[in-house]
């Protein structure tokens, strides 16, 4: 018998819920308390094993402070879809990045931005910076660079 494969989309809201209790600080186990789940069932409703129903999605939301829509933002301009979530292991991959102290701080600081237009010069710039990086990858530190915060 073969594993269940969570449906796309489901991972996708998921890994919003994660993330946005991550951003809290707030622990699987508090949130499953308030909103009457276990919190193994949160685990499965963060993984996408198992489907979050409207009633329970709106609880949620509730609970983390945001919208419902925030589950399923992508991109202002355009419905979800699952175009570009990729494999449900992009997805891990996704979530382990959101989920590191890095992804964490990096979101905190790009939710406190309320300018789109700043958001969006963020993220070209994020953009161009991870473009950059891809030659570097045969540089040999020198100290020079060392002393200027530069790394291989």
């Amino acid at each position: 018998m073969s594993a269940k494969v969570p449906n796309p989309i489901d991972a996708y809201v998921g890994s919003r819920v994660r993330t946005r209790r991550l951003m809290l600080g707030m622990s699987q186990e508090r949130l499953a308390e308030q909103i009457g789940v276990t919190f193994q069932q949160v685990q499965k409703y963060e993984k996408g094993t198992n489907r979050i129903g409207a009633s329970r999605l709106q609880a949620i939301a509730n609970v983390l402070a945001v919208p419902v829509a925030f589950f399923f933002q992508q991109d202002n301009t355009q419905p979800l879809n699952t175009d570009g979530l990729g494999a449900i292991n992009g997805l891990e991959d996704l979530s382990e990045f959101l989920t590191s102290k890095e992804g964490l701080n990096l979101n905190k600081a790009f939710m406190k931005i309320n300018d789109p237009s700043i958001r969006q010069s963020v993220l070209t710039l994020i953009k161009s910076l991870a473009n950059a990086s891809e030659p570097l990858a045969g540089h040999v530190p020198r100290a020079a660079d060392a002393s200027m915060g530069l790394r291989n």
